[in-house]
Order: C-alpha cells, then structure tokens, then sequence
C-alpha cells in the first residue's frame, strides 16, 4: 500500500539510521545489539539513493544540487577532521560521509543524461565518464560498491519496476558471494557475512513499495533537514562518547 511520501520516509529512515551509529559511543550498546541495528540498516543509504534519482529527474535545478551534494561533502569531510582531532584520545573516529557518495552518483546520472539523444560518439564518452564515476566512487566512497551500482539500476530501469527489482536481486546476490570466507567454523563464516551484510541492501524493497511518488512537505525545513541532521547527529554522538 503506497501510503508515504518522500519526506515522511526519510524522516523514518534518518530516524533508523541514528540506531546503527550509536556504537560511535563506546561502550553504549551490547556487541548483539550493534549487529542487529547494523543488519537493520543496510537500507538507509540505498534508500537515499533512491531518492537521488527521484530528485535528478523531478528538479529544477541539476547543477544547484549537485553543487550543493559536493559542498556539503565538503563540510562534512572538514567536521569530520575537526572532531577526529579533538576526540582521537578516546579513539572516536567519524569517516562516515555519505554526500560525497551521493554527488558521486550525481555526477554518474548527468553523463548519461539524453544518453539515447546523442551522437554514437557521445555516447560512448558517456558510458566512459560514467563509468570512471562508478569504478572511482566505488573505491574511494563510503558504500559505493552498493550505492553507486544501485543507483545505475534505479536510474536505467526507472520504467520498470520489474526489470529493476530483478537487477537489485542480482546485485544483492553478487554482493552476498562476495561476502563469503570460509573459516574453519560454520558460525564464524555466518558471522562474518552477516557483519560485511551488503547484501542486505535488497531491505530496501519493501520500504520503496510504500512510496506513493509524492515529495511531500515543501518547506525549507523539509528541504534541508537531512543535509544538516546527518552530520550533526554523528557529530553529537562522538561528543557524548568523548565526554561520558
């Protein structure tokens, strides 16, 4: 049933994604715990891909937003040494930084933008910068080896829900072998695909199906909460791990 709009979603996921960084505080939650919310929240950063997409074909304004991805990047990589710095005592470190993944993505989606519209020389220049923005951004992105690929699907079978829900399972199957180490321990092997759970991205689905296409609210609270909650949450957490 597709009872939510985009806004109401991401206040959700944001809500979740706060439950797989409580372990930036030592200490805070039991290991079982961590996995848990780790394992519940392989969708949050799939799910904001999603709506990357969603955005590139809906907004005004392409390159405003991705100046705004990058810049926020770029904050947030800056705020991120800074509190690196001042908590290292403690061991607390903060790498995570999913706007540059997503500008990454951003960028992939505008090489290959009128794709079908172009000369048979353009379009190969577009699958190669493409390309470079996927084999790059995979390396050296936080989540891009999932990110990245899923936003290449979303994008490429935005008029089939079929033919994409049937790339996600290839993609999730891809990642869940890649996952695989044989340890001399059945439990330890588990353990460890469940702890590099990638994978698991493919959870993502049944939120996506409550999506009724709608943007939702349109204030400016509602446009820039995310860019201001994600850092600033992680930030916080550190601090509260540093000081507790």
């Amino acid at each position: 049933m597709k009872s939510y709009n985009a806004y109401q979603l991401k206040l959700a996921m944001a809500g979740l994604m706060v439950l797989d960084h409580l372990k930036i505080i030592p200490d805070f939650i039991p290991d079982q715990l961590a996995l848990v919310f780790h394992l519940a929240t392989r969708c949050v950063a799939v799910f904001f891909a999603y709506m990357l997409v969603e955005g590139f074909l809906h907004t005004r304004n392409v390159k405003a937003y991705l100046l705004r991805l990058y810049g926020t990047a770029g904050l947030m990589a800056t705020g991120n040494t800074f509190i690196n710095s001042l908590y290292q005592s403690k061991g607390i470190y903060i790498s995570n930084n999913i706007f540059l993944t997503l500008a990454v993505g951003l960028t992939m989606l505008i090489c290959l933008k009128e794709y079908k519209n172009k000369s048979r020389i353009r379009q190969v220049i577009q699958v190669v910068l493409a390309s470079l923005c996927l084999l790059i951004g995979a390396v050296f992105t936080e989540g891009g080896t999932v990110v990245l690929p899923f936003i290449l699907i979303t994008y490429l079978g935005r008029k089939s829900t079929t033919k994409q829900t049937i790339a996600y399972g290839l993609l999730a199957l891809v990642l869940l072998a890649m996952s695989y180490q044989p340890y001399e321990r059945l439990e330890m092997t588990i353990q460890m695909m469940l702890y590099n759970a990638d994978w698991l991205f493919i959870l993502v689905l049944p939120i996506l199906s409550l999506y009724n296409g709608q943007a939702g609210s349109r204030t400016a609270f509602s446009r820039y909460f995310f860019y201001i909650f994600y850092p600033l949450h992680l930030w916080l957490l550190a601090t509260i791990g540093f000081f507790i």
